[in-house]
């Protein structure tokens, strides 16, 4: 994936894709350009194996290499036009300008880090460590999933908190720096614990000098400027730099790495999960699920229809204020959270864990009301969603999950497809589809997929 031609950038397709966060069930050219551009190679189609297609390709160099032309001709117009359609070359070009990259460099966001929070650090009047000095790996708790509330549910609002993990950093002060200043003073670091902003495992953090907090205002603000612009690949670009820093700061291959900085963001997010649970259920209303940023609320007998929405809006605004006012509070600091309504789910179900009567965790499904009335499927965790499930799973799956959600007759239909599948006649959807990432023989203990190959 890496070509090195003087006086040229090369960017691999599947990289950028991946890094600009494009994800498809499959990374080939005819798949990603079936899906982006609703066109494919011109092979596909006319042979059905590899070897036919290799076979074809053969046949057409030895006889026919005004159609090989075209064959390859296509080929590079669809991954021209992929990089088009999905803006690839503005995101590269955005984060390279933003993160001091090199254009070809996929990752490094620890690299990306140092460059733009190095230079704040330096003007400030300090230096950084160097990578692995003196700190001990430990790893930090990850985001707090709620109890889940099992059955098929009827109107339930979905909320998630925007940029969860950088509005802590940015609310509660959390910086390499101002954690440095708190633990063993400095100019800043004041004299009074109430100068200070507490943290978790024994962490705390100025109020000022900061350079973390800023920083991600600043972003913030530059990203909203970058949407007002329609500049998408530059809001992407700022969106994926800010994610990023929770992640940076809890690798040990971070100059900054502090166990303290990670759970300070980690373990202040499960509080405010679980302040938004409490604030629904001061409403009235029921939490059905939640998991890291996100709220999952049943509002059946509170509105229906286009007043869902309305709800949602109205409860998102009250949740932020409160959170705010209490923030301000305790702490006498300005929040930067914020709850957003995102989903009305007409049905939603949470199944429970296999063999158990418990909720399932990080699995769901419903049916979203879009505006106007409109229904949408939207899966997360099941095996619809999942390539290490076949074809035929996955499609029975939705047809299924779409006719109990709309209450159209199914009971017919699963026979009908139980009788057709024991006939053979869903053969060609049985396949399992597994890459081999090595050799065979580098493969100890072999999984099945290994196993099949050898």
């Amino acid at each position: 994936s890496v070509a090195r031609i003087p006086g040229r950038v090369v960017l691999d397709g599947i990289a950028t894709l991946k890094n600009a966060t494009w994800a498809f069930e499959r990374y080939t050219l005819e798949h990603v350009s079936r899906e982006l551009l609703g066109r494919g190679k011109k092979l596909e189609g006319s042979a059905k194996t590899k070897a036919e297609k290799i076979a074809e390709i053969q046949r057409m160099a030895r006889e026919d290499p005004r159609a090989l032309a075209a064959y390859n001709l296509e080929d590079a117009r669809l991954v021209a036009d992929i990089f088009e359609k999905a803006d690839l070359l503005g995101f590269a070009f955005s984060r390279a300008e933003l993160v001091g990259l090199p254009l070809d460099r996929q990752g490094g966001s620890v690299a990306a880090f140092d460059h733009l929070y190095l230079p704040r650090l330096h003007r400030a009047g300090y230096v950084a460590p160097d990578v692995g000095v003196e700190v001990e790996a430990v790893q930090s708790p990850g985001g707090e999933v709620l109890e889940s509330v099992p059955g098929l549910h009827r109107d339930v609002l979905s909320f998630d908190f925007r940029s969860l993990y950088p509005s802590i950093i940015r609310t509660f002060r959390i910086d390499p720096l101002g954690l440095q200043l708190a633990l063993h003073g400095g100019p800043a670091s004041g004299d009074d614990d109430r100068d200070l902003v507490p943290g978790f495992d024994g962490a705390r953090f100025t109020r000022a000098p900061s350079i973390l907090p800023p920083l991600i205002t600043r972003l913030t603000e530059a990203r909203k400027e970058a949407q007002a612009a329609g500049n998408e690949a530059l809001s992407r670009a700022i969106k994926i730099q800010m994610n990023s820093f929770y992640g940076v700061l809890g690798t040990p291959g971070c100059r900054f790495f502090d166990p303290r900085l990670a759970s300070s963001i980690t373990r202040r997010g499960h509080q405010v999960i679980h302040r938004a649970k409490r604030f629904f259920e001061e409403e009235g209303l029921r939490v059905l699920y939640g998991d890291t940023d996100s709220v999952f609320v049943h509002v059946e007998g509170r509105a229906k229809g286009e007043a869902c929405r309305a709800l949602g809006a109205q409860l998102a605004k009250k949740a932020t204020e409160t959170l705010a006012r209490e923030i301000a509070a305790e702490h006498h600091l300005e929040s930067a959270l914020e709850l957003r309504f995102e989903s009305h789910y007409a049905v939603f179900l949470m199944p429970t864990m296999r063999g158990s009567d418990v909720g399932s965790k990080k699995r769901y499904a419903g049916a979203v009301r879009k505006e106007g009335g409109t229904l949408e499927l939207v899966f997360r965790g099941l095996e619809a969603v999942r390539t290490d499930w076949t074809p035929l799973a996955r499609r029975v799956q939705r047809e299924l999950l779409l006719r109990v959600f709309t209450n159209e007759p199914w009971e017919a239909w699963l026979k009908q497809l139980r009788e057709d599948l024991v006939k053979g006649r869903l053969d060609g959807e049985l396949v399992y589809r597994k890459r081999l990432r090595r050799d065979l023989d580098a493969y100890g203990a072999a999984p099945p997929h290994v196993r099949a190959a050898r």
